[in-house]
C-alpha cells in the first residue's frame, strides 16, 4: 500500500521512441528523394551524397574523441545532416565541396554548441549557406535533368528572377523533377512520400510545413506577379527547395519552437521571409536563409508562447 504513493522523477509517460530511432526514421524518409535524385541527375548525385555523409560522420567521431564526449555517431543525426546537406547541392559539384560543407555543418553548426540537442541552427543549412557564400559558382551551376553531360546555370526560380519565359516548364515537370536544381529538391512526389511517412509515424506534425507552404503561396500570389493577386503561387510551391525545407529542415526538433502556437508562428515567419527573398531579394531562392533566421528567433518564440503551468494563473 505504501508503494502506491511513491512518485519518481519525470517523465512519467514513456514511448519507445529515442533519438536514434527518430533519426534513422528520418534517414529512411529521405530514401525516395535520394533515389529520385540519382535517377534524375545520375550517379554523381550518389557520390556527392556519400561524400557528405561519410565526412559528417567522421567529423563528429573525431570531435567527440578529441573532446572526450560520449561517442554518438551511430544515432543517425550526423548521417541525416550529411544527407540533407547533399540534397541542397547540385550533383555536379567537385567532391571536396560536400566534404568541406559537411565538416563545417558538424563542427560549426552542431558540435561547437555542445552537440545534438544544443545547436541553435539546423546544421545542414549552416553548411549550405557557408558553401553558397564561399563557392557561389559551384552552388549555382546545375545539370539538366536526365541529361547528365549538359550543364545549365538556370533553375526555374532563377529563370523567373531574370524575367525569362517559362512556358516550356509544366507543373507536372516541376512535380516529377524534370528541371534543374539541387539533388534532393527537384522531385516533389518523392519528397511527399517521405514526408507522408514521417507524418503517419508521428515524427513530425503538419503545423510548420502547412503554414510555411501556405504562407509562401499566399504571399507570392499577392505580390509575386506583375499586378497584385496575379502571382503564380503553385509555381513557387513546386520550384526550389520549399517542400524539402518545409518538411525536412524546418521541422528540426532542436531548432524549432516547442509549442503548437510557436510552431505556427515559426512557419508563418519562414513563409514570409522565403517569399520576400524570392520576390525582392538578390537570390532567386530563400528557403535556407528563411529557416536559419527563424531558427535564431526560436528562443524568443518559445519564451512568449510557452504553455501556462497547470494550476497557475
Amino acid at each position: 500500500m505504501k508503494d502506491e504513493f511513491i512518485v519518481s522523477g519525470s517523465p512519467h509517460i514513456h514511448k519507445k521512441n529515442s533519438i536514434s530511432r527518430i533519426m534513422w526514421a528520418v534517414v529512411i524518409s529521405t530514401v525516395p528523394a535520394g533515389i529520385a535524385g540519382i535517377i534524375i541527375f545520375g550517379l554523381d548525385a550518389l557520390w556527392v551524397t556519400l561524400s557528405a555523409v561519410i565526412a559528417a560522420v567522421l567529423t563528429e567521431l573525431i570531435l567527440q574523441v578529441l573532446t572526450k564526449k560520449k561517442i554518438t555517431v551511430l544515432d543517425g543525426s550526423a548521417v541525416i545532416t550529411g544527407i540533407l546537406l547533399a540534397f541542397n547541392l547540385p550533383s555536379n559539384v567537385p567532391l571536396w565541396l560536400p566534404v568541406i560543407g559537411a565538416v563545417f555543418s558538424i563542427a560549426v553548426g552542431k558540435q561547437i554548441f555542445g552537440g545534438i540537442g544544443q545547436n541553435i541552427f539546423n546544421p545542414a543549412l549552416v553548411g549550405r549557406v557557408f558553401l553558397m557564400a564561399s563557392w557561389p559558382k559551384y552552388m549555382t551551376t546545375f545539370v539538366k535533368p536526365f541529361n547528365y553531360d549538359a550543364v545549365t546555370s538556370a533553375t526555374p526560380l532563377a529563370a523567373l528572377k531574370e524575367g525569362k519565359v517559362l512556358e516550356h516548364i509544366s507543373y507536372l515537370d516541376l512535380f516529377l523533377g524534370n528541371r534543374g536544381g539541387c539533388i534532393g529538391e527537384t522531385c516533389i512526389l518523392a519528397l511527399l512520400i517521405g514526408a507522408a511517412f514521417l507524418l503517419i509515424k508521428g515524427y513530425i506534425t503538419w503545423h510548420i510545413p502547412a503554414v510555411y507552404i501556405f504562407t509562401t503561396a499566399a504571399f507570392t500570389y499577392i505580390f509575386g506577379g506583375a499586378q497584385l493577386f496575379s502571382g503564380d503561387w503553385l509555381f513557387h510551391i513546386l520550384s526550389g527547395g520549399l517542400v524539402l525545407g518545409a518538411f525536412f529542415m524546418a521541422t528540426d526538433y532542436v531548432a524549432t519552437p516547442l509549442t503548437i502556437r510557436g510552431q505556427l508562428i515559426f512557419g508563418l515567419g519562414c513563409g514570409l521571409l522565403t517569399a520576400v527573398i524570392r520576390i525582392w531579394g538578390g537570390y532567386p531562392e530563400g528557403v535556407s536563409y528563411a529557416i536559419l533566421m527563424m531558427n535564431g528567433a526560436t528562443p524568443f518564440i518559445d519564451r512568449y508562447t510557452k504553455n501556462r503551468v497547470y494550476g497557475t494563473k
